[in-house]
């Protein structure tokens, strides 16, 4: 016999499946983690079948679970577009968008990604840490953050990368060096002028030392000077004679434009690279975090001069 009752407590997985924690969930909807956990239960056995395995402090979907969700996701949204076009009253997206970023997509993509995301949906709170890609793709594969940005890839199997834009490293001199009328420079002349590099795990560190294999060297072939976790210490070591540096055109073009810094290639190297956008495919994404890779997939916007 088949039955047309509605599947309870639907809302409450939902915010257990998109933030995966029976706790959280059970903050944002006012609810004891006990109550939640029972609401589970229900549906769970209402469908007969698990719908989350527990991992430590966390959950996780079954299939079946992920299944469920992709209906219960839409039967909420039909709810709110029902009362919305009813009403005539607006419901406006709430929540929390939780995001990482390594620090060149964090400091020069996402003010203007955040700014664009906050006109569409004031109400939605969102927290942002900016460290290293290999910190922030960590947040995302432990389920701290929902969405990263980041410079570089690597092998998880949960995780997925998808193209965000595309940069370029050069090498940066102030006016006046020796290396200021060229338009660029080759290894030799750089392990010369021991450059100034970002740290280990960074996107840039990484691909420079990529592209410095294909080359046939190595980072210890540029005898390095100095190695900074911090774009902007860089460039004001840079100013300040500490050394040439090395670093993403993103980051200096507003130097270079302004005739602080000189940007140059370097002979024999490639230079061009790519950022991402990085989920882990084990999670469900909270419908903020939807729509702010929807917003990315529009195209980022215009980042000024």
């Amino acid at each position: 016999m088949t039955t047309t009752e509605p599947l309870p407590h639907l809302e409450t997985f939902v915010e257990a499946a998109e933030r995966s924690s029976f706790t959280a969930a059970a903050r944002a909807l006012d609810l004891t983690q006990a109550a939640v956990s029972q609401r589970v239960q229900a549906l769970e056995r209402e469908l007969g079948v698990p719908l989350f395995r527990r991992i430590g402090g966390k959950v996780e979907l079954t299939d079946a679970g992920r299944r469920l969700h992709e209906y219960a996701r839409r039967i909420l949204d039909l709810h709110r577009e029902a009362r919305q076009e009813v009403t005539g009253k607006e419901s406006p997206l709430t929540g929390e968008l939780v995001l990482a970023a390594s620090s060149v997509p964090g400091e020069h993509l996402l003010p203007a990604l955040l700014a664009a995301f906050g006109a569409n949906y004031p109400h939605v709170r969102v927290r942002a840490a900016v460290s290293d890609s290999a910190a922030a793709i960590r947040l995302v594969e432990f389920g701290e953050a929902s969405v990263g940005l980041v410079g570089q890839k690597t092998d998880g199997a949960d995780l997925e990368f998808r193209h965000l834009t595309s940069d370029r490293m050069v090498v940066v001199v102030p006016p006046g060096h020796p290396f200021a009328k060229k338009k660029q420079v080759t290894l030799a002349q750089l392990a010369t002028r021991r450059p100034v590099v970002r740290e280990a795990g960074s996107g840039l560190r990484h691909f420079f030392e990529r592209a410095l294999e294909s080359s046939g060297r190595s980072l210890s072939d540029l005898r390095v000077a100095l190695e900074l976790g911090s774009n902007e210490a860089i460039k004001e070591a840079v100013l300040r004679g500490a050394g040439i540096a090395v670093l993403s055109t993103l980051v200096v073009r507003k130097d270079v434009a302004a005739g602080r810094l000189l940007a140059l290639e370097v002979e024999g190297l490639s230079s061009a690279r790519e950022m991402f956008v990085v989920t882990d495919r084990r999670r469900v994404l909270p419908r903020p975090a939807r729509l702010f890779i929807t917003l990315l997939e529009a195209g980022l916007p215009e980042l000024g001069p």
